[in-house]
């Protein structure tokens, strides 16, 4: 039986049915066509599928869809500005070569986005406890951290 649910969604309301049983992350991604959210582990232990609910980082495998009914989620593809420039941490990610293969990169950029604004990760040693729900296979972090400092000095400015 499935549940009308209205939420927003980078910045666009909707009204959808759902499956009960339905998660976050396959809501976004088969429904919405968001495949900027990557699905990693099923678990939450890899960050892969981290979105943002009412400006909060949250792993969006581990809740169902009709949870964020009434709120708003913002996906990797929602953080751009509207005349398509990167957001400073994007901008960030790419200048300081924070990615590789870029499985992890949008899940690393959405929780980056949250660790400088509402936990005042500013140190590498912060930054690098932080980041320990995101899993990066390929870089060895150096340069994420760096990324994620360089980002958010910009967003400070």
């Amino acid at each position: 039986m499935s549940s009308q649910i209205s939420l927003r969604v980078n910045g666009v309301a909707l009204t959808r049915s759902v499956e009960p049983t339905q998660l976050l992350v396959d809501f976004l991604r088969q429904d919405l066509a968001l495949t900027g959210t990557h699905v990693g582990c099923d678990t939450g232990q890899c960050g892969a599928c981290t979105v943002h609910l009412d400006g909060h980082a949250i792993k969006s495998c581990n809740m169902l869809a009709v949870q964020a009914a009434g709120h708003e989620v913002t996906t990797i593809e929602g953080i751009a500005s509207k005349d398509g420039s990167l957001h400073p941490m994007q901008l960030a990610f790419k200048q300081c070569h924070g990615l590789q293969c870029g499985f992890c990169t949008p899940g690393m950029v959405m929780s980056s986005i949250d660790l400088v604004t509402h936990h005042k990760a500013d140190t590498e040693t912060k930054i690098r406890d932080s980041l320990d729900g995101n899993f990066c296979r390929c870089t060895g972090y150096h340069n994420i951290v760096k990324a994620v400092v360089a980002g958010g000095q910009a967003m400070k400015a």
